[in-house]
């Protein structure tokens, strides 16, 4: 066990640590069902304190790459393989349940930011937008994205559209109809259905308790794959670190492509947002978020953040379709994000969860 804590980084020593043995644990360094050095252990060979190094231990158990035992520790239960079974440790596997919070954006910083907007832009607010969506909001996605989930993306690869349902139309016209998509079962039912209208053939692959069951992968046929991997629907199941590698796998070696709705992820309650997919193999995932849960329902913005060996193909089949976005919200949004009010109320909502905690 070698680790060291650079003093001299803004970075956390807690999340230097976190990264090292995440690595050692991916590498397998550590074996799937190994025990983790004792907390004080490593503090003492890193010259941190104990209360460091149980921030980057419980990171880790949060993720789904180990899991705490009473009295015992911590063991790892991150596995790239597919003959190693997921640990059924209730306590690892159990989505966490939490008293109702409104996680709605306060409409007094809206709707001073709708005034400031308007009274900056003033009749260029008219103007219309970009196929793929305003450069200022494309901007603040990119950069929002690589601060707060590791997605280090160009401006270029990001789509701005009315909400989760056209963009699925328009991945499955850029993707291409004949791939087929394999959908978790149960899921939310629009996700299904817009599939269908566009007239794809879906699969449906049943749940396990860390995501699709691996025997459903295997027998699967589709090209694409859709997954919502933090707190599917309506299933409430969040897939492991060792479930996110096997997605990952299956792409690859089907060279297909993964949809990743990460649908309400910014509200987990863990210290750190568990890895996108994409930020795992960006060359085979297109990303997929929305701001209805962050800001309000009625703010009908999605985005999707497509790979950059798709873009080519994106322009030529549907880069002619207008934004369906207005100018407007495009630009308030942007400036939401820029000012730092987004991530303040993003914040608030994940401290009222964890007081929350049951």
């Amino acid at each position: 066990m070698i680790y060291n804590i650079d003093k001299t980084q803004k970075e956390s020593a807690y999340m230097q640590l976190y990264k090292q043995i995440r690595r050692d644990i991916v590498n397998g360094v550590y074996k799937y069902g190994s025990k983790l050095p004792s907390k004080r252990l490593v503090a003492t060979e890193t010259q941190v304190s104990v209360i460091t190094v149980e921030h980057a231990y419980e990171l880790l158990r949060d993720e789904g790459y180990t899991e705490s035992r009473q009295r015992s520790g911590y063991y790892v239960i991150y596995t790239s393989g597919e003959l190693v079974p997921v640990s059924d440790n209730k306590e690892t596997l159990k989505q966490n349940n939490y008293h109702n919070v409104n996680t709605e954006f306060p409409f007094s910083v809206y709707s001073k930011t709708v005034r400031k907007v308007l009274s900056e832009y003033g009749e260029n607010i008219l103007v219309k937008s970009p196929n793929n969506g305003c450069r200022e909001l494309r901007q603040a996605i990119a950069s929002y994205l690589a601060r707060s989930r590791g997605i280090k993306v160009e401006p270029k690869q990001i789509v701005i559209g009315s909400g989760a349902e056209y963009l699925y139309s328009i991945i499955i016209q850029t993707l291409g109809r004949s791939r087929g998509v394999a959908v978790e079962d149960p899921c939310y039912e629009k996700i299904k259905k817009v599939y269908i209208a566009n007239g794809v053939n879906c699969e449906m692959l049943k749940m396990g308790s860390d995501g699709i069951k691996s025997t459903e992968l295997e027998k699967a046929k589709s090209g694409l794959l859709h997954v919502t991997p933090f707190n599917s629907y309506p299933s409430g199941v969040t897939a492991t670190a060792s479930k996110r590698s096997e997605y990952v796998r299956w792409a690859k070696e089907r060279k297909g492509y993964i949809i990743e709705d990460d649908f309400d992820s910014e509200f987990t309650v863990s210290m750190k947002a568990a890895d996108t997919l994409f930020s795992l193999a960006p060359e085979c995932t297109v990303y997929m978020n929305t701001f209805s849960k962050t800001i309000a329902p009625s703010v009908r913005i999605g985005y999707m953040v497509l790979p950059l060996n798709v873009l080519e193909e994106y322009e030529k089949k549907v880069g002619f379709y207008s934004c369906t976005v207005p100018v407007l919200e495009q630009i308030v949004l942007a400036e939401l994000i820029e000012n730092g009010d987004f991530e303040r109320h993003i914040n608030r909502v994940r401290r009222k969860k964890r007081n929350n905690k049951i």
